[in-house]
């Protein structure tokens, strides 16, 4: 996309009067008024001190219970929280080798991080848009420090592997001596997929990671939780790496206004995806994985991705709404995609109703 496109295409954005998969817009005034709200509706009175004491504590009480684990440590990036977690597990097995998805975060969003500062080495338990299988730990030499699993797989449509694959995955990596973590961005989001509390789910890994600002629309964080004292190894990682702020409440206090308004939501969520999806496909519309195992799916349409933003830009000027984000490049020559994420704004929409907008711009 060209810089003259990206401004139409952002001036469009603006004019329109409603979104469909945004989170709702609010300016950084109203942000911080709602969690001055929150704070006072929460009975929260005190201040955090470099993550301890206060709301901090409160809430890495409550993500250990809700996961089931006996400790948790407030994060201000999933991507600190999982450096940390794969650092402890690798520094204890004497191995810096770790398998994951060839389409993880780890590999596919951040600048080569993980290896440059922690000097892990990667075999991909996975390769392409398919759940792990408890085949894919046996068939990789021994010597692994740690496995990483992506919940869901957010590069292949936000898939997920079944329970039961789970939770042969899980034993295998038991039965070898090999530390499971769950990437969990997005558990919250996939637990009605698996209709399994969320403790449950958690047992089958040693430690997750978890977000509070995509489902849960905090303001920002993450939190890993896992036994206590790998937690407390990698709060030590935390201030090695420059994650100790002087005050995370904040982003505490969000992120127990989402666990408390959100978090119940999530199959909502997800059965709206699921509609939405269903009539897409009813339009000639494709969309992967079909049916949605989450509130995420991913849509594909013929054409170049800026023929398409072309398509939703006269849309947005017309119907003064915002479908569907921007589109790029498929894995496919000439076929474009998008992904649309389902979060409170879209509840209040019409999925047939939506469903036509995208078409419109996916069909021409």
């Amino acid at each position: 996309m060209d810089d003259e496109l990206r401004q139409r295409l952002e001036a469009a954005s603006k004019a329109c009067e409603t979104t469909v998969f945004r989170h709702a817009k609010r300016t950084p005034a109203e942000a911080l008024r709602a969690v001055a709200d929150a704070a006072e509706a929460l009975g929260i009175d005190e201040w955090d001190m470099y993550a301890e004491k206060g709301v901090v504590a409160r809430l890495e009480d409550e993500v250990a219970e809700l996961l089931g684990k006996p400790a948790a440590a407030l994060f201000p990036s999933g991507i600190m929280a999982q450096q940390a977690a794969l650092r402890v597990w690798c520094d204890r097995g004497g191995s810096r080798r770790v398998a994951l998805p060839d389409l993880s975060h780890l590999l596919k969003h951040e600048e080569d991080g993980p290896r440059r500062l922690h000097g892990f080495e990667f075999d991909h338990l996975t390769e392409g848009p398919r759940a792990p299988r408890s085949d894919d730990i046996r068939r990789l030499s021994p010597g692994l420090g740690a496995v990483l699993v992506e919940l869901p797989l957010r590069e292949a449509g936000c898939l997920l592997p079944t329970w039961d694959e789970l939770t042969a995955l899980s034993e295998t990596a038991r039965e070898l001596g090999v530390p499971l973590h769950a990437d969990g961005a997005r558990i919250w989001e996939s637990q009605p997929f698996w209709g399994k509390p969320l403790a449950e789910i958690a047992a089958l890994v040693d430690s997750i990671y978890v977000s509070f600002y995509k489902g849960l629309e905090g303001l920002a964080g993450a939190a890993l939780a896992g036994p206590d004292d790998v937690i407390g190894e990698a709060r030590t990682w935390r201030r090695r790496m420059g994650g100790t702020l002087y005050h995370l409440t904040p982003y505490a206090v969000s992120a127990l206004a989402g666990l408390q308004e959100r978090l119940p939501r999530m199959e909502e969520y997800a059965a709206w995806a699921r509609s939405l999806a269903a009539e897409l496909t009813r339009r000639g519309v494709r969309v992967n994985p079909e049916p949605p195992q989450t509130n995420t799916f991913q849509v594909f349409a013929d054409g170049e991705p800026d023929q398409l933003i072309e398509r939703g830009i006269a849309l947005m000027q017309r119907e003064l709404v915002e479908p569907c984000g921007g589109w790029w490049p498929s894995p496919v020559p000439g076929v474009a995609m998008t992904e649309l994420a389902v979060n409170e704004v879209a509840l209040g929409h019409d999925p047939a109703r939506v469903a036509g907008w995208i078409a419109e711009i996916a069909l021409g």
